[in-house]
């Protein structure tokens, strides 16, 4: 498998470098800073990684949760994916949402989400009177069944 090069920049001398936790894993583990954090139910607390990334014309990286994480703690990313442009240079930093019932703590080093990094397609926007025809039509939500 072809590994995409990412430059990365160590913002704090502490920062950890991100790892993947299998041979296959498509997501880098990102970790938080040292000192121990605590998130309150209903709360969201943003989480420094230390480090910043340059991250290739044509991909993003995109923060998804760490199931133990979100299953076992109720800990995930508030915005659900989070999407770094090729352009950002500043820190990645995660927002961490609660959704459990207690009192959660981060612990420093613990791994807070992964990243994922996916080429994408800019489009080019074009307005029209009518859009062509298909079978699903305007059906929205639920409208393709149940099951």
């Amino acid at each position: 498998m072809e590994k995409l090069k990412i430059t990365f920049k160590k913002l704090d001398e502490n920062a950890v470098v991100p790892s993947y936790g299998s041979e296959f894993a498509a997501g880098a583990d990102l970790y938080s800073l040292p000192g121990d954090v605590s998130i309150a139910p209903g709360q969201t607390v943003i989480i420094h990684t230390g480090l910043s990334f340059e991250i290739p014309e044509g991909y993003g990286g995109f923060i998804f949760a760490r199931s133990g994480l979100a299953t076992k703690k109720g800990l995930a990313p508030a915005n659900k994916v989070g999407v770094i442009d090729s352009d950002y240079r500043g820190e990645i930093m995660v927002a961490l949402h609660n959704s459990s019932g207690s009192v959660q703590t981060v612990s420093g080093g613990e791994r807070i989400a992964q990243i994922v990094f996916l080429p994408y397609a800019a489009a080019e926007f074009f307005e029209a009177d009518t859009l062509g025809d298909t079978k699903r039509g305007g059906g929205g939500f639920g409208s393709t069944g149940t099951n």
